[in-house]
């Protein structure tokens, strides 16, 4: 481990190092003679003006276009077929036959 950091470093500067150049300097170009102008003269007379262009035609109106037809009307549908009948339920059963007699009422007390 204390090798490869090392021997990284030493890589990574190798490497840095070969990449360097040698730095190139040119002579700077001889100055240039700049002459400078004299002064200016008078102003020109103004021009006449122009005169003005022509207007352009109007455009044509475009011709209305046709009013669509009516659709047609549409078919009567289909009438629908009639449902069956249902199913009977079983007949209901019979049960005993019960009798309540009613207790008789006591006799007056005389």
């Amino acid at each position: 481990m204390k090798y490869a950091i090392a021997f990284s470093m030493t890589l990574a500067t190798l490497a840095l190092a070969g990449c360097q150049r040698d730095v190139v300097v040119t002579p700077a170009p001889a100055p240039a003679v700049v002459t400078v102008p004299g002064p200016a003269g008078a102003t020109g007379a103004t021009g006449a003006t122009g005169s003005t262009g022509s207007t352009g035609d109007t455009g044509n109106t475009g011709v209305m276009g046709n009013t669509g037809s009516t659709g047609a009307t549409g078919g009567t549908g289909a009438t629908g077929s009639t449902g069956d009948t249902g199913a009977t339920g079983q007949r209901g059963k019979t049960g005993d036959t019960i009798v309540v007699v009613p207790v008789p009422a006591p006799a007056p007390a005389r």
